[in-house]
């Protein structure tokens, strides 16, 4: 049980908790920690499997292994998905600033105004106090 929980264990805390359901089920819970308050849910999704002790020692290997395994990919395809997003945002407003400046001719963009974020944070305190 533990070898198959290992890849899980080498990026995040994982509780488990053992019950006993009535005289010949016990219910075991595997519990993966939030890593960070942002992080998406699906990766602290619990695994709870109810058997036999005689099962539980048989199967639960197997579906630890394969739990550890689909947390593993989904882990991989947000941290994919994330970065995609990223840079395509970053694309876009390149673009968008590619497409303003396109439509200022050459001699009036050497006129135009450099206003950093924080000169435009300033002038922006200075009018709503006024």
């Amino acid at each position: 049980m533990f070898v198959e929980l290992m890849p899980l264990l080498s990026g995040r805390t994982v509780m488990i908790t053992v019950a006993r359901e009535n005289d010949k089920m016990l219910r075991v819970n595997v519990i993966p920690k939030k890593l960070r308050e942002d992080e998406n849910p699906a990766l602290t999704t619990p695994l709870s499997y109810t058997g036999t002790p005689e099962e539980l020692d048989a199967e639960l290997g197997k579906h630890l292994a394969s739990y550890v395994e689909c947390h593993t990919q989904l882990g991989s395809t947000l941290a994919q998905a994330k970065a995609e997003m990223e840079a395509a945002a970053k694309a876009a407003q390149e673009e968008a600033g590619r497409r303003l400046l396109s439509g200022v001719r050459k001699e009036q963009r050497s006129r135009l105004p450099v206003v950093t974020l924080s000169r435009w944070r300033q002038e922006r305190l200075r009018g709503s106090r006024q």
